[in-house]
């Protein structure tokens, strides 16, 4: 029995760099306020309720200085008890209803806020998988994972609270104010002197901590980079390897000082400012009160200020001064929380350069023979000056095997990326079995196309799952068969747990040859009409590269088969080979041909015989050493 479900997994690893990456975005959009509620429309009819549950609140909270005012006027001087017990029945009963006014809200606002997220997150992940292999090989993973989480994660109050905030002090403030002017305008007008100069101070102080927040997640996000890097199985071996652990440590604590530095700078930034602010309105009800006093105190007709009236004021600017100064904190934060929009706008709004067409043809892969040809094709890469490919006309026939070589930068992993439409020509066309890679929709030639490259990635989970994510519902029997294919099946029986074994971070528990294996069985599982091999034994020895080799030839049974190849051994009995020298095709043939020719390919042999000869004697001179 196969151990292990239909699970899936997901891709890591990245290209590290010592230099800021360059992703290749466009300038990020400032967002503006439209662009960051529009993440909030699908939700207006629970925002809606939201938004009246506030609204009734900030009236609530409003209601019960009045009824202090009727208490201290009317109940305690004239001895009313109807009145009083009336007046604190009406502040419990407003007090019962805020509370639970604001845990609906709170619940509510929250449920909005969590899905928002969620669909921000979904919304980048889904359109950086569809962002094609040249911009992450301009990109560390680190980097792309810092804006998934740091920067979206650090968005999450703001989201999922600060704007409920800003609502619910909005129309506390408002309240509060309407309250005032009735019970009197000229103690209002006095207790919002000092209003101006607060909003000077918050955009002030908003436009310093969005710079501070900016520097501070872009040293965040080479943090993330450096870790994911550094602590990555391949890291550990290089860094232990070449010395340079004691270095990675020194160079993390510099990076982590500077990133607590940012830290405490956004945390402080403006914090005297806000000092002040606070005092000058702690001192205001004192100083409300002396004027209140006079007024009071002149007012010989007794039409004016009360005591009731000025004790019932002094509740209400108590209530408004702090959500005043909640408004402006928060408002703060918001506009500091600019540049973590404007991060991951940049992500959303990087343009995809590989997009399917509207009426792209979904090819059946039962019914593809395997025909695949390079009409007048040129490519260059994003950046490059030259092109990697010049007018490459190549016909791939159904059901053969043609094997690609040349030197090192001759185009042979170009031509593969075409064929996967990993990459676009710049110009010319790419066709399976006639129809344009471009008018074909992108599941239906991953299912027509089999790719297994030198870099295997395994996932950090169980054979089984590794096989499967290939083909969710395989059965084991097709495991097994696939398996087999790939002659790695046997091996996998004499592991205690067999396919149940975990593989561990990036296969490291298995050897060269055998993640290899497991690689070809996991596409030859998808049974692809078309088999692409970008130099999938160039890593292996010659002994190991041996075995690999037969497990080749046996997924290519049937198949139309591609060979992007290291060490021509392997493409002996290829039906067709094509050399290509700087992007173009110099020779084609087979390889007794070729070799008899005398041209570019028969160099190429005569190198890698030499290479052969010399890891050979390696090997037999290695029981000495």
């Amino acid at each position: 029995m196969v151990h292990g479900g239909p699970g899936g997994g997901g891709f890591g690893g990245g290209r590290g760099g010592a230099l800021r990456d360059d992703p290749g975005l466009s300038p990020g959009q400032k967002p503006d306020v439209r662009r960051v509620l529009a993440l909030f429309r699908p939700y207006r009819g629970t925002l809606a309720v939201v938004l009246s549950l506030i609204v009734i609140g900030a009236a609530a909270g409003v209601v019960s200085p009045f009824l202090i005012r009727e208490i201290v006027d009317v109940a305690l001087p004239d001895k009313r008890p109807d009145v009083l017990g009336a007046a604190v029945a009406g502040l419990i009963a407003v007090t019962i209803v805020s509370s639970a006014l604001g845990v609906t809200q709170a619940m509510l606002s929250t449920r909005v806020g969590q899905s928002v997220m969620h669909d921000l997150r979904v919304s980048v992940f889904s359109h950086l998988q569809r962002m094609g292999l040249g911009f992450f090989t301009r990109t560390r993973t680190g980097e792309v994972q810092s804006r998934i989480f740091s920067d979206i994660g650090s968005m999450q109050a703001v989201v999922t609270s600060v704007m409920t905030q800003i609502v619910s002090a909005g129309a506390g403030v408002a309240m509060a104010l309407v309250a005032m002017f009735a019970m009197d305008w000229r103690l209002t007008l006095f207790s919002l002197v000092a209003l101006p100069f607060a909003v000077w101070m918050n955009r002030r102080v908003g436009r310093r901590r969005r710079s501070i927040v900016k520097i501070r997640q872009e040293k965040a996000a080479d943090l993330s980079a450096g870790i994911q890097e550094s602590l990555s199985v391949s890291g550990i071996l290089l860094g232990v390897t070449m010395g340079r652990t004691d270095a990675l440590s020194r160079a993390f604590a510099t990076d982590s000082r500077e990133l607590a530095d940012l830290e405490v700078r956004s945390e402080m930034a403006g914090r005297w400012h806000m000092a002040v602010f606070t005092t000058l309105m702690a001192l205001f009800p004192a100083l409300t009160y002396l004027l209140g006093g006079y007024l009071l105190f002149g007012d010989t007709e007794g039409t004016g200020v009360t005591i009731g009236t000025l004790v019932a004021f002094i509740a209400l600017q108590s209530s408004l001064f702090p959500q005043i100064n909640g408004l402006l904190r928060v408002a703060t934060q918001v506009n500091s929380s600019l540049a973590l929009f404007t991060r991951v706008f940049e992500y959303l709004d990087a343009p995809i350069l590989i997009q399917e067409a509207p009426d792209a043809l979904s090819l059946d892969a039962a019914e593809v023979r395997g025909e695949m040809r390079f009409e007048h094709v040129e490519f260059t890469y994003p950046g490059a000056e030259e092109p990697a490919l010049r007018d490459l006309d190549l016909v791939i026939p159904a059901g053969q095997h043609t094997a690609l070589v040349g030197a090192t930068g001759s185009g042979k992993t170009s031509t593969g990326y075409l064929m996967a439409r990993l990459y676009e020509p710049t110009a010319g066309r790419v066709t399976l079995d006639g129809h344009d890679l471009r008018e074909i929709t992108m599941d239906s030639l991953a299912a027509s196309l089999g790719v297994v490259t030198q870099e295997t990635y395994l996932l950090h989970a169980t054979i089984a799952d590794n096989l499967r994510f290939a083909k969710p519902g395989a059965s084991d029997e097709e495991l097994i068969d696939a398996c087999r294919i790939a002659q790695i099946h046997e091996h996998i029986l004499s592991l205690p747990e067999g396919y149940a074994t975990v593989v561990g971070e990036r296969g490291y528990r298995f050897s060269g040859g055998e993640k290899q294996r497991l690689a070809l069985a996991r596409t030859i599982l998808r049974d692809p009409p078309v088999l692409l091999l970008d130099e999938a034994t160039s890593a292996l020895d010659v002994a190991t590269e041996r075995a690999m080799s037969g497990a080749l030839a046996a997924a290519a049974q049937g198949r139309t088969t591609v060979s992007i190849a290291h060490r021509l051994s392997t493409i002996r009995h290829a039906d067709q080979i094509v050399v290509l020298e700087k992007g173009r095709i110099v020779e084609r043939g087979t390889y007794e041909e070729l070799l008899t020719a005398g041209g570019a390919f028969a160099r190429l042999a005569r190198q890698d015989t030499l290479a052969d000869a010399e890891a050979q004697a390696d090997v037999q001179a290695s029981p000495e050493r």
